[in-house]
Formats: C-alpha cells, sequence, structure tokens
C-alpha cells in the first residue's frame, strides 16, 4: 500500500489502506476539525520532533472495556484504602506535559511534542479531550487523557508519579464511561502493559465496526451524575 501525503484538504485515505505497521499518511496538519475527522475514521496521529505528522491506523487494534479490566492486588488494595482522590478535567493541560515529561521503562524521548500538546489542550476547550486526574494530599500523582467521541474514548497516554496511580485513574475512566453508556475504548497499541490490565487486540475491521456503532450513539461525555465525577 503506498503511504499518502495530505493536503490542506480535510480527507483521509481509507484506514484499511494502511502499511502493515499501521501507518497510513503524512503531513497535513493538528487542527480541530482535522483531528476529529481522523478518530472518527479510526485514524490517530503519532511522530516524534524530527518527523513530519504521521498518521496510523494499526491492525490490529488494542480495546479494553470495563469487565474486562484486570485488576492488580496491589491496586486492589490501594482502591480499599482510598488515599487518592480522583477528579476529571481539573488539570488537563499538566496531565498532559506529565505524560510527555515523566520517564517510562524502555523508552527514550516522547512522541508528545509541543504540537501535540498545544493540539490536544485546543480539543480540550473544545468539549473533545478529556483528563482523569489522580490526587494525593493536593499534589497531582497520576492520570490519563484522551479523546471523546460519541460513546467511544480514545485513549492517549498516562502517567505515574506514585505506584498504581495511572492504573487508578484507568480503573476510574472505565467504570464512569461504562456507567455513561459507552461502546468502546480504544487503546491503540498492542502492549504487554495494556494486555497485563485486560486490553485484547481486535483486528481493525471489526474496530472499524465498533467505532461506527459508537459514534451513533451520540455524544455520553459525562453522562452521570454530577457527583460520579469526583470521588475519594
Amino acid at each position: 500500500m503506498p503511504i499518502y501525503a495530505l493536503t490542506p484538504e480535510l480527507i483521509f485515505p481509507p484506514a484499511d489502506h494502511a502499511e502493515p505497521n499501521g501507518l497510513l499518511a503524512v503531513g497535513g496538519d493538528l487542527r480541530p476539525e482535522r483531528l476529529l475527522l481522523a478518530y472518527a475514521e479510526g485514524i490517530f496521529p503519532w511522530f516524534s520532533d524530527d518527523q513530519p505528522i504521521l498518521w496510523h491506523s494499526p491492525d490490529p487494534r488494542m480495546v479494553l472495556w470495563g469487565p474486562d479490566l484486570h485488576v492488580p492486588r496491589s491496586l486492589r488494595k490501594t482502591i480499599r484504602k482510598e488515599p487518592f482522590q480522583l477528579t476529571l478535567d481539573t488539570a488537563f493541560a499538566e496531565v498532559v506535559h506529565q505524560c510527555a515529561v515523566v520517564p517510562r521503562p524502555d523508552q527514550t524521548g516522547t512522541w508528545i511534542t509541543d504540537d501535540m500538546a498545544d493540539a490536544y489542550i485546543v480539543l480540550h476547550e473544545h468539549g473533545f479531550a478529556h483528563s482523569v486526574e489522580t490526587w494525593c494530599d493536593g499534589e497531582l500523582v497520576g492520570g490519563l487523557y484522551g479523546v471523546s467521541l460519541g460513546g467511544a474514548f480514545f485513549g492517549e497516554s498516562m502517567f505515574s508519579a506514585a505506584p498504581n496511580t495511572s492504573k487508578l485513574a484507568l480503573f476510574h475512566l472505565c467504570r464512569l464511561i461504562e456507567e455513561w453508556g459507552f461502546h468502546l475504548l480504544d487503546c491503540q497499541q498492542d502492549t504487554a502493559h495494556l494486555r497485563s490490565l485486560g486490553a485484547h487486540a481486535i483486528s481493525r475491521s471489526e474496530f472499524l465496526e465498533r467505532l461506527a456503532r459508537a459514534l451513533e450513539a451520540g455524544e455520553a461525555w459525562g453522562g452521570g451524575p454530577p457527583d460520579d465525577a469526583t470521588r475519594r
């Protein structure tokens, strides 16, 4: 398959035209309209500072649903003790920043470039990107962020500054979006860490079918009672 070069026109090639490694297209921009169109078609940007904008649609695709979430024993202990506060959308820009700078095992650098961070902050300001924060004694110690469209949530990144704090944010997210009637939680890439939490791979074609049904479900972010968004 060819790798497509995007023009200023808001259009993407079909997701199933991607290379075996998931790379579909290069170029374009990160304006909100293009990002939202990409997610709606099962495509997302992923590139480094020294690269042009690269657009991907991997096959298979990792997904996670609440009932499948594996809660490790250490996380169960953390949940029972409840030493943390969990919030939604109270520190979006800081969560994105921490996802970019907190070191990860076997990873050097970050794909969350300044342009990427700015683009998702704009999406957040438009109501399409959201964060889950984990706090301890007023300090942000973990969290995640992603994009919400219809009944689908597209996870982008997470960070931990203390043990289990990103997992706790993920647990909170899974519980909430299940309550709110979401149909899909996209984890994008196949990693051992995600598999350990209960994520599993599905074919691109199945993912696109699920995504279409999720988008038809209408916007559901925040559909739960207001007091569900923050728990101690």
